[in-house]
């Protein structure tokens, strides 16, 4: 969505050649300097570049981290001061409260005037938007609502430059369709335009709006932070494709095989590891991928024979294998579920061939296993007793996040982790985490081997912790070289008419630090009742920041943290004084809604109505494909 503006340089339609210096010559890199050294003005200041006024906005945010008061402050994240900074981008995006929103709000937003004439009808019309669009998909998130069909309900509510409040930001959405509302592609334009006339609505008024979203997850505010400040695209396909290639350099040899004509050399795509189980009646080992999948219709079979004593065997009746491992950060004995590679899955040239693993494949993991861990990864240990999907990872040996790499992923995930952290600025250094933290998932044990699917690429399953029977580990350049020309073409497509309109916070919505009437349009998608976990969910790629939700404040309903409807509705009631305090009187909130229990809903409208809102209207927002749980639940549709 948001990129470098045009330049008078296009230099999209350059060849994508690895030579660096064929491809990023010295012209270009003079014309990069000169970009670099540009003023720039914020917040009504103006700064010899953009790289003097993060110092001096940092320095700030580092002077206030200092006052012990300032961590008090509800939803602080946890997280040493140096890991926040070393995220955060002020006074754009704080991986912690932001303390310049005030200031933001003075320099963009406008007063509220009691004679200033104001008046919008309930946005009476039922939205149908997919997740498809390239945007939308550019980065995962547990939940989301597409930006199109946020963009209809801004351009309802407010006036070009209003000041658009998400305080359930998620990855950002809002953000991008404040900003994107300046600059809708001609198709979606007709498309809106005539959803008005039908409604009897007078036209769109198009401009960018500004948005202010608050987060209290830092991998939510990052991914928000990322979709919607603007970055030199060439800047960051130079560095990705710099890091991608290098990973070939050092690491590569990692990922070779040798063809069943024992000669040549393969590049591994990913490898099949199955767990290992026990008969019950002979006690020998079922290498459960083996037995259980049927090669030829790609689907796992309910029942099957014991390859030892001719036993009929199912999911239900195998016995779980453990082996002792030495844990990889401390070296104290590890205990986990027995796993062994199957199948290798790799490419001479565009051709892609299957094989079991042979001796040399099994020497080579062997070797790699022995390697340390690096120093990038992250060691947390999982609140176990406080997450619902502990039960799920305990009992079969991950209880801490190294567990959930294998040796040979950990590897390469580190290596990118640890380039990508070293790009000396700060803006595209945080693309290149944006670009890197996506395979954190697709390369731990949750993805799961799906022979049925064309790819393998970040096959877990969302909203929960599940290590399955069939794991595949897929090489970084499988799961990312794809994503990066994804990326690339989606972040050259989407330009904004405005730059820097947005501003993210990582803290609790009932402390906004935001001045009173200030804000022109609230636009939010709480969490409702139990439905996902988010800070459980974080804890994964928020340990890689090493910055972590307090989940004290969430909104949600939760027996493993003691959590019930009770507390919930307290903790939005909360969130919705607050959004009553600093939106302006008479102007609009918009909450979408969505859970099977009549006491969840119950509660949301009594926060409402006990906050000071009155719910004028109820329409249908439907994002046609749904999630995992809502797909599996009884969910209302």
């Amino acid at each position: 969505m948001q990129m470098n503006r045009r330049r008078k340089i296009d230099r999209g339609t350059r060849p994508l050649i690895k030579d660096e210096t064929t491809l990023f010559d010295d012209s270009y890199q003079a014309e990069l300097e000169e970009q670099r050294n540009k003023p720039v003005e914020c917040l009504g200041m103006t700064f010899p570049n953009d790289e003097e006024r993060r110092k001096y906005f940092l320095e700030k945010l580092r002077e206030k981290m200092k006052d012990p008061e300032f961590r008090k402050i509800e939803g602080f994240p946890i997280g040493s001061d140096e890991d926040i900074l070393a995220l955060s981008d002020p006074p754009y995006y704080t991986a912690c409260p932001n303390p310049f929103l005030t200031e933001f709000v003075r320099h963009y937003g406008r007063l509220y005037d009691l004679k200033a004439t104001y008046h919008r009808e309930p946005f009476a019309v039922d939205v149908s938007e997919g997740k498809t669009d390239p945007l939308y998909t550019a980065h995962a998130y547990h939940t989301k609502v597409p930006h199109k069909a946020i963009m209809r309900a801004i351009l309802h509510y407010t006036d070009p430059g209003d000041l658009v409040l998400d305080g359930f930001a998620g990855s950002g959405m809002t953000g991008v369709a404040a900003q994107m509302c300046g600059d809708g592609d001609p198709e979606f334009k007709a498309t809106v335009e005539s959803e008005w006339q039908k409604a009897g609505f007078d036209p769109p008024v198009w401009g960018a709006r500004r948005a202010i979203l608050s987060e209290l997850s830092p991998a939510a505010t990052f991914i928000a932070a990322n979709y919607n400040l603007p970055f030199d695209v060439h800047e960051f396909e130079r560095a990705a494709r710099r890091i991608l290639d290098e990973l070939d350099v050092e690491l590569g040899w990692m990922y070779e095989t040798t063809h069943k004509d024992g000669k040549t050399k393969g590049r591994i795509n990913f490898t099949v590891w199955s767990e290992v189980f026990s008969c019950p009646e002979c006690s020998k080992e079922v290498v459960f991928v083996t037995e259980a999948l049927n090669r030829r219709t790609k689907q796992v079979r309910e029942e099957f024979p014991c390859p030892h004593c001719g036993a009929k065997l199912n999911k239900d009746n195998l016995d779980r294998n453990f082996e002792t491992l030495a844990d990889p950060a401390t070296r104290a004995s590890w205990k986990r579920i027995k796993l062994r590679p199957v199948l290798i899955n790799y490419s001479l040239g565009k051709t892609k061939h299957e094989k079991e693993p042979n001796a040399d494949d099994l020497k080579l993991l062997e070797k790699i296993a022995v390697l340390p861990l690096p120093a990038e990864v992250p060691t947390a240990r999982f609140p176990i007793e406080t997450m619902g999907h502990g039960s799920r990872l305990a009992p079969k040996g991950f209880t801490h996040v190294h567990h959930m790499f294998l040796s040979r992923p950990v590897q390469a995930l580190a290596l990118l982790w640890r380039k990508a952290r070293a790009h000396r600025d700060l803006r595209i250094r945080n693309m290149l985490l944006f670009f890197v933290e996506q395979a954190v998932w697709g390369m731990s044990v949750l993805a799961r081997y799906v022979p049925t699917h064309y790819s393998q690429v970040n096959q877990y399953l969302s909203g929960v912790y599940y290590v399955g029977s069939q794991i595949v580990d897929v090489s970084p350049w499988y799961i990312l070289a794809g994503k990066l020309d994804r990326l690339l073409k989606t972040f050259r497509q989407y330009c904004s008419v405005s730059t820097n309109g947005c501003t993210a916070t990582t803290s609790s919505t009932v402390s906004l630090g935001l001045p009173a009437n200030c804000i022109d349009y609230v636009f939010t998608d709480p969490p409702f009742g139990a439905n996902i976990p988010y800070a459980d969910l974080n804890f994964l790629v928020e340990s890689w920041h090493r910055v972590k939700t307090d989940a004290r404040p969430e909104a949600t309903v939760d027996g493993w943290k003691n959590k019930d409807l009770s507390d919930y509705q307290a903790l939005m009631r909360r969130c919705l004084v607050e959004f009553h305090r600093v939106l302006k009187p008479g102007r609009w909130l918009t909450m979408v809604f969505h859970n099977s229990s009549n006491a969840v809903w119950n509660a949301i409208q009594e926060s409402l109505l006990e906050a000071g809102f009155v719910v004028a209207d109820v329409r249908i927002l439907d994002k046609q494909q749904g999630s995992y749980r809502q797909v599996t639940s009884t969910a209302v549709k």
